[in-house]
């Protein structure tokens, strides 16, 4: 397939320069950084939430983990992850579980980690298991400068300290 129709029309309309980076075939966002040998840090991930007023899609290094505390505090709601049987609907162009970071082309609501603002370049799911998009890491935060942003995932190692 190498990039979904949506995702390849949303770019277009945007004027984004991006490039298609082919990799062995992999199931998760880590396993394409590796496959593609493209640090970890670099790719963005997305992770479909759902709640009753609707879907969020939190978007993250793939080096890190989702706090989904940190999301529904950012957004004053009470978000639980999306059943996967869900997402064929609201990703019809792309293979399952290859949810591109970029679910705003979709018409969907995102929140994406501002830590993705560090990286000089930035890759995303292209709607397959074989293939990422590459952008500028300017380009990345331009198409999402005006949608909801926070500190909403850690590193793999991060503990949280509590106070009593």
């Amino acid at each position: 397939m190498a990039i979904a129709i949506t995702l390849k029309s949303y770019l277009e309309d945007q004027h984004v320069d991006y490039d298609v980076i082919e990799h062995a075939r992999s199931y998760s966002a880590q396993e394409s950084a590796h496959s593609a040998h493209i640090p970890a840090h670099q790719v963005a991930k997305a992770v479909v939430l759902e709640d009753a007023n609707g879907y969020v899609v939190s978007i993250m290094p793939a080096s890190n983990r989702l706090d989904l505390e940190w999301v529904n505090e950012s957004l004053g709601r009470n978000l639980e992850l999306a059943q996967e049987d869900e997402l064929p609907n609201l990703f019809q162009d792309c293979e399952l579980g290859a949810v591109p970071a970029l679910s705003n082309a979709y018409g969907l609501d995102i929140i994406w980690d501002e830590q993705l603002t560090n990286a000089s370049e930035i890759y995303i799911e292209a709607g397959d298991h074989e293939h990422l998009i590459h952008l500028h890491g300017d380009a990345f935060c331009k198409l999402v400068e005006d949608q909801p942003h926070n500190i909403i995932s850690a590193g793999r190692d991060f503990t949280r300290w509590v106070s009593n």
